[in-house]
Formats: structure tokens, C-alpha cells, sequence
């Protein structure tokens, strides 16, 4: 019956609609080439004759999913968003355009290889067959998507390079041009100490290791939940990739096929550079130095929408660009410009090609493309091997300069000379220890004593910064041994914090050491000396060390210069021990004011809620939630969950940590488990929008449905685009 009410809809619609008749014709015969199979979780595997069928249909099944946040992704790429949520953000969208302009954007996608430029076009197609066959959808700004899109949106980061900008320092800039010259620079957003990290964990597990000889991966992006949907994707041109998939995105960001897989983890890579320009007014504009010419600065006008109380309102800039790049901020009476890595044509062939390949000889080669520029790589395959690369896009510099700061513009010393080659970065191929990990942490501590070493490289490739995350992940592999993919799945949900071991025992020392203990400390004191660092639903020293942990952030004072891991251990064993003392009894009073008692247990705190599908979760202490015994990053839990109160809470909700995650073990075929935080659907009234709630807070992960076979035995809807019936 709905098929029919679909037809007839789909005839009305033609008949009244401004769209052509040839694309509805268009949509209709790549429809047919489309296969979708939901299997028991929601999760969409999609078959398609051709890449492009494939894509059609992804694009069509992530709408069903959750097209809010495919809109959305769209609408912040392309530097709209301020039309959508008002002028806050404005800069935002001056931000994007000052990287890409609409006519770039097609400029780029002309001048695509035909292959990717049918991809783009399925993109565009399986949206718009979407929306046409769901007029009940009312898309908030973009009632029809262009092929040209995806070249915003290329890599599937967390806002890829482009969010490390500051919309502050812009602001700064742009928002007097009269006066652009003159004023104190902004210093850009500040993300608070007590901030959950963001960043992933990759570990690869070499078949020495493994209770079945082959090679095992987890996959454990730390993003904003919801960020990511399930899918598998299938072509009869050799696609076959399951994993996660950044709304509107046409690849799998992070997964495997049988072959071969692949995780991000954010870099510690210098991939963004800011150079300082020498601005001189001339008689037809303004020059700036370089080296002993003048060059002319180049301008380009924008005129942005941005809604209002009373309609939609429009601002104009005139955006300022050097050979470096936009101007984006001021460092005194100075116009700073910023180069990142632009070059979407490319990344998107890398991003795509790598989901295709079989074996690590093919996927080196696809590395030689050189635009994930944001991301570490961890990979394993069927092949027996494991490796990780540190980076991949990594400009050549000179040395003799420090590239943490901004540099002199005016001197060509300071220019990017080309990239390094792949063999010049930061790698680790099959280490005899038979394990890599990487925490968003120092690439030196990677695989043990068969690390890389810092010397051998320049200071700008990384950071040698440590975490509580890959301390916690080192003492781990170096005990793993006849692994299976429900061990692994022990391993990488261990509870112990080290950073719990790092603070606690100072806070115990400097109790036993007053000369007038409190004593109505004593019993939470009893309850911390006892515990063994290890996170759960029951703990109540868990609750304390959290909210202690927190408060001393807050309120503690800390040298200059250290980083987060620095000032846990300097807070637990060399801060003085009075301050110590002051802090934990403002700890207990505040657990007795919001929960009635400091005896609390962290399941009472801790919590997840998902009460609707908006993109930004509103959280209610009255409504109904789900007791999590998982622990922020921050303290080394390498299954993060990241949580936040509000002024309205006194419980704290997790948005961010273990989002997607995957345990892949390869050999003679792939076998996987999988857990997706909530589920697959952002409609409330889906089954599969909290079908996975409760067994994501009891680590129950679910069985991967790969081979056809099983994915059949398993499905629970089969249809083709615009033919479901419900």
C-alpha cells in the first residue's frame, strides 16, 4: 500500500515540482541498482552494481538514519550556518569561505576524474531521491544538495583542519575593517583543563599475540555521540567496507574491509601554520613583503545571511589572502595569515581509494597521496601485518625556525618547501613486540622499545606528550597474550585510572599527615585507601576522585606550562598538602548539596541520556537515564565517557568518548564486534534509537554481520530507495 501512495506521490510531486523530469528519471534507474538490508540493529548494508550505485544508496540510508545531522554537517561546511542558528555564527561561516568559495568548490569538482565525479554525483542524487521521496522532511536550509558539496567535507575528521582556526581571532579581525590595523588580538577560544580530550585509541595486535594467529584491530574513536553512523557499503566494482561514517559522508572513515583496516587517531602533527605579514598601503591597495619585493595583497568580497528575531539579515567582508593564505587574525598591529592543507580533489580520492585496498603493500601507496592531514594512522590486514603512520601530510620547513609560534612572513626562509615523503615521516612497520597503540599520545611510546625516537625527527612532526590514556594502553599490550576478540574487548574497557593512582595516595598522605585531621573526612578518606583505582557503577571512591579531580582543576593552584598530565601528579604529590585537604572537603560538600550525601555511588552520577534526535542534547536530572560505570579519558579510561552537567543538572550526561567502536580480527575471512553509543536511528520513534542504550553501559557488543549469508539471516527490512515498506 505505501509503495502505491509513494508512486502517486512521486507523479503529483513530478508534475508540480520545478525539478527536471530527467532528474527523477535519473534517480529512479540508479534506484534500481540499489540494494538496502537492515539487518537486527538498524545497521544499513548497502549493494550497488557500481561505486556510484553504492553511493547513491549510502547517502539515501544515512537520511533515513539521521538526515538533521547530513543537513547540518552541510550547512556548517559550506559556510551557511549563521542562516540556520543566527550571527553567533557568523564566523563560522566567514571562516569557510575564506578557505573555499562556491565557484572553487565547482571548480574542483570539474576538474575531478570522472570516477570521483560520478561518486559526487550519487552523493548529490541519493539526497535528493531522499527528500523527494519524504516530503514530511523539511530540510532546514538546503532543499537540494549539489555534486560540488563533498568538496567541503573531504577528510571526516571532527571538523577536519579548518576547526583549529579560531572564529574568535577572525572575529577580531574582521569585524572593525576600518579599524583593522589597531587593537589587542582576541587569543581564541579556551577549552578548559577539566575538558574531556578528544581524540581516539588505535591499537594493532600482530597474530604472535592473538590465541588465533591473526592479526586483530580496535577501532575507538573518542568523538561527540552521534557523531558517526554504522554502515556496511558494497559495490560489485570491489567495494566492500563496514565501519563508521561521518553523516553525509560518501566513505568509510574508519573500519575495514576483508583485507585490510584502518583507524584515525587525532595527530600531534604541526600541520598549521600561521606566518606574520608586513602589510604596506599602497596607491592601488595594500602590498605586503616578501623578501625584497612587494607583493600585492589579493581581496575578495563575501556577503553572509545570518537569521534574526524579525528575518534574515546580511553582513558583507572583504576577506584578505597572502601566498600563505587568509588573514585570519591580528598579533598586535600585525595581520596574521594561516596556511593548512587545502586540497579536497585529492582527499577525497584518498579517503574513498583507502576502503578499497587489499594488503599493506596498496595501502602504503595510497599513503603517498598525502592529504589526511589531520589523522595518525593504525592498521592491520589479513595479511599478518600491523603499522602505524604519524601524520601524513607534513610540510618540509626549515629547522631554524619555531613553528609553535607564528613566523616571519616576510622572510622565504619561513615557506613550506613541499612535503615530506611517507618513508621521512613518523612510521612503525611490524615491531618484533607484535602490538602499536596509539592514544593521541606520543608516537615514542607507540610499540615499546621498538618505538621510533624523537631525534631521528623534526620537532615539528610531533609532540613527545604522553597521556594517562597511552600509559595506561602501554601496561596493557606489554602483558597481552592469546588474545581473542571478547579479550581485547576486556582489554580495551579495563577500569583501572591510572591517573586515579597518580592523584589519590597524595590526597591519603596529606589526611594522615595533618596535625588535626578532620574527621568527618575520615570516612570518605577509609573508602579512598581502600580502593584500587579501578571505575564502576558501584564505587563511590569513583565519584569522589571524579568530583575531587574536578574541583582541584577549578580551584587549585598550578605552576605555568604544565600540561594536564603534569598537574595531576603535581595536584596528587607536590601541591601543598593543606590545599589538598581544603579541596576535598569542598568535594564532599558539594556531593552532599546535589545528591544529599557525599556517599554516593558513580552510577548515581554518571549517566546517559538521549531524550530526542537534536544535535545539541538538553538534559533533565527528572527524565529518565541509564547508570554508566565508564570514566572520562582525562584520567587514562581508555573507554572514555566523556560527561558534562549544566546549570540545570546535578548529575552529568556523557557526550563525547567511546562513540563507535570496533574489535576486527582478520585471517581466512573477517570477523567483528561492534557497539554504536544509543543506536543507529536519530528518530526517537525508531526502535533503533536506543536499542543499543543499555548494552553500550554493560559492554555488550553485538555480532558484525559481513558476508552476505549472514547479513540475510539477519535482516529485518530489504528494499530499494524510495520502495520501503514500513
Amino acid at each position: 500500500m505505501k509503495q502505491i501512495l509513494v508512486i502517486l506521490l512521486l507523479a503529483l510531486v513530478a508534475c508540480s515540482t520545478d525539478q527536471p523530469q530527467t532528474d527523477l528519471l535519473r534517480w529512479e534507474a540508479q534506484a534500481a541498482n540499489v540494494e538496502i538490508i537492515r539487518d537486527d540493529f538498524g545497521v544499513p548494508h548497502i549493494y550497488g552494481k557500481t561505486d556510484a550505485d553504492a553511493v547513491f544508496g549510502l547517502l539515501y540510508a544515512q537520511c533515513e538514519d539521521d538526515f538533521n545531522r547530513v543537513e547540518r554537517n552541510y550547512i556548517w561546511a559550506i559556510g551557511r550556518l549563521a542562516e540556520v542558528e543566527g550571527e553567533s555564527a557568523l564566523y563560522s561561516d566567514l571562516r569557510a569561505r575564506m578557505f573555499m568559495t562556491k565557484a572553487e568548490a565547482i571548480q574542483n569538482f570539474e576538474s575531478s576524474p570522472e570516477w570521483l565525479k560520478k561518486l559526487c554525483v550519487a552523493f548529490a542524487d541519493g539526497i535528493n531521491y531522499y527528500l523527494y521521496t519524504h516530503p514530511e522532511v523539511h530540510p532546514k536550509l538546503l532543499t537540494y544538495f549539489e555534486p560540488w558539496m563533498p568538496m567541503y567535507f573531504s577528510e571526516g575528521s571532527i571538523g577536519g583542519d579548518i576547526e583549529r582556526v579560531s572564529t574568535e581571532k577572525i572575529k577580531a579581525f574582521y569585524e572593525d575593517q576600518v579599524a583593522i590595523a589597531h587593537g589587542p588580538a582576541y587569543s581564541g577560544l579556551i577549552r578548559l583543563a577539566e575538558d574531556e580530550p578528544r581524540g581516539s585509541n588505535g591499537f594493532a595486535i600482530s597474530g604472535k599475540l592473538t590465541a588465533s594467529g591473526n592479526t586483530m584491530l580496535l577501532i575507538n574513536p573518542h568523538t561527540s555521540f552521534f557523531f558517526r553512523g554504522e554502515v556496511h557499503v558494497v559495490s560489485e566494482e570491489g567495494l566492500n567496507a563496514y565501519g563508521a561514517i561521518t553523516w553525509g559522508q560518501f566513505f568509510v572513515y574508519q573500519g575495514f574491509n576483508e583485507k585490510t583496516g584502518w583507524m584515525h587517531t587525532s595527530t600531534y602533527t604541526d600541520i598549521i601554520d600561521e606566518f606574520v605579514e608586513a602589510i604596506h598601503e599602497a596607491g592601488d591597495g595594500l602590498q605586503y613583503q616578501y623578501g625584497n619585493e612587494l607583493r600585492a595583497v589579493s581581496t575578495s568580497e563575501v556577503m553572509l545571511k545570518f537569521k534574526t528575531e524579525s528575518g534574515m539579515n546580511e553582513r558583507g567582508f572583504k576577506i584578505y589572502r597572502t601566498h600563505h593564505g587568509p588573514i585570519t587574525q591580528k598579533l598586535d598591529d600585525k595581520w596574521v595569515a594561516t596556511a593548512l592543507m587545502w586540497d579536497p580533489v585529492n582527499a577525497l580520492i584518498q579517503s574513498f581509494t583507502r576502503t578499497k585496498l587489499n594488503g599493506h603493500q596498496e595501502f602504503r601507496e595510497m599513503m603517498n597521496i598525502r592529504t589526511n592531514s589531520s589523522n595518525n594512522t593504525v592498521y592491520a590486514d589479513a595479511g599478518g601485518n600491523i603499522a602505524y603512520y604519524h601524520g601524513n601530510f607534513i610540510p618540509i620547513r626549515d629547522t631554524a625556525f619555531d613553528y609553535t609560534q607564528p613566523v616571519d612572513g616576510s622572510n622565504p626562509a619561513t615557506d613550506w618547501q613541499g612535503l615530506h615523503p611517507v618513508d621521512e615521516n613518523i612510521t612503525v612497520i611490524n615491531p618484533p613486540n607484535g602490538w602499536i597503540q596509539n592514544c593521541n599520545s606520543t608516537p615514542f611510546t607507540s610499540a615499546a622499545e621498538y618505538s621510533p625516537k624523537m631525534e631521528d625527527y623534526p620537532r615539528y612532526m610531533s609532540l613527545n606528550r604522553e597521556n594517562f590514556r597511552g600509559i595506561h594502553a602501554v601496561h596493557l599490550l606489554q602483558q597481552a597474550s592469546n588474545l581473542t576478540l571478547d579479550k581485547l574487548i576486556e582489554l580495551a574497557y579495563d577500569p583501572y585510572l591510572p591517573a586515579a593512582e597518580a592523584l589519590i595516595p597524595g590526597l591519603i598522605e596529606a589526611y594522615d599527615e595533618a596535625p588535626n585531621a578532620d574527621e568527618s573526612m575520615r570516612e570518605a578518606i577509609e573508602i579512598l585507601r581502600s580502593w584500587d583505582f579501578k571505575t564502576s557503577e558501584e564505587s563511590v571512591a569513583m565519584a569522589l576522585m571524579h568530583t575531587y579531580g574536578i574541583m582541584y582543576f577549578r580551584n587549585g593552584v598550578v605552576p605555568e606550562g604544565l600540561s594536564f598530565m603534569e598537574r595531576v601528579v603535581y595536584f596528587g604529590s607536590q601541591s601543598p598538602g593543606r590545599e589538598r585537604l581544603d579541596i576535598f572537603k569542598k568535594t564532599l560538600a558539594k556531593l552532599e548539596i546535589d545528591f544529599g550525601t557525599w556517599n554516593t555511588a558513580w552510577g548515581e552520577i554518571n549517566r546517559y541520556q538521549r531524550l530526542n534526535g537534536d544535535v545539541v542534547q538538553d538534559f533533565n536530572d527528572s527524565l529518565p537515564s541509564i547508570a554508566v560505570g565508564l570514566a572520562s579519558g582525562r584520567w587514562g579510561a581508555l573507554a572514555s565517557f566523556g560527561a558534562r552537567t549544566t546549570d540545570e543538572t546535578k548529575r552529568i550526561y556523557g557526550t563525547s568518548g567511546n562513540s563507535f567502536v570496533a574489535m576486527v580480527e582478520f585471517g581466512d575471512s573477517v570477523s567483528a564486534k561492534t557497539m554504536l553509543a544509543g543506536g543507529q536511528s536519530g528518530n526517537p520513534a525508531s526502535l533503533h534509537f536506543d536499542d543499543q542504550s543499555q548494552r553500550y553501559a554493560d559492554v555488550q557488543f553485538k555480532e558484525v554481520a559481513y558476508y552476505r549469508e549472514d547479513v540475510e539471516r539477519r535482516a529485518k527490512a530489504n528494499y530499494q530507495p524510495g520502495k520501503r515498506e514500513e
